[in-house]
């Protein structure tokens, strides 16, 4: 099986409750840019969006119950159905990257520590549900 060089074969597609707000935490949390948006028809939802964060791109839209319970963001299921891990290299700080989320709004799920497969590693809940993993080796490579 062939890839396009440029696409990676696995991308993140979240979709969330607030599709504004959302691109606006993840920028202020994450450090996110913004590289495309589109608006739905009604002008109120976002359609669709790409963002770069951590080295990666991630897609996102609003919730869009009247085409299918496929396009349910977690606040609306009850909750997350997967954590989206970052694996930050070495000597990039966990710790600090936690704190930026939660001091933009995220709850702790899983305090930062040190794990016994020699990484730092702590968990977030976003405000809008999505949970994420900060994960980074303890002693550089090699």
């Amino acid at each position: 099986m062939a890839f396009e060089p440029d696409i990676p074969p696995i991308q993140v597609h979240l979709c969330v409750k607030g599709g504004q707000e959302a691109i606006a935490w993840y920028e202020k949390a994450f450090g996110a840019v913004e590289t495309f948006q589109q608006m739905a028809e009604d002008g109120e939802r976002v359609q669709h969006a790409n963002l770069s964060l951590f080295g990666s791109e991630i897609m996102l839209h609003d919730e869009f119950p009247e085409l299918s319970l496929d396009v349910m963001s977690p606040l609306s299921r009850g909750g997350a159905a997967m954590t989206i891990n970052v694996n930050l290299p070495y000597p990039i700080d966990v710790d600090r990257a936690v704190k930026r989320a939660v001091s933009a709004g995220a709850a702790v799920t899983m305090p930062v520590g040190d794990q016994f497969w020699g990484a730092r590693y702590g968990k977030i809940r976003d405000p809008f549900g999505h949970v994420w993993a900060f994960n980074a080796p303890l002693v550089k490579a090699g």
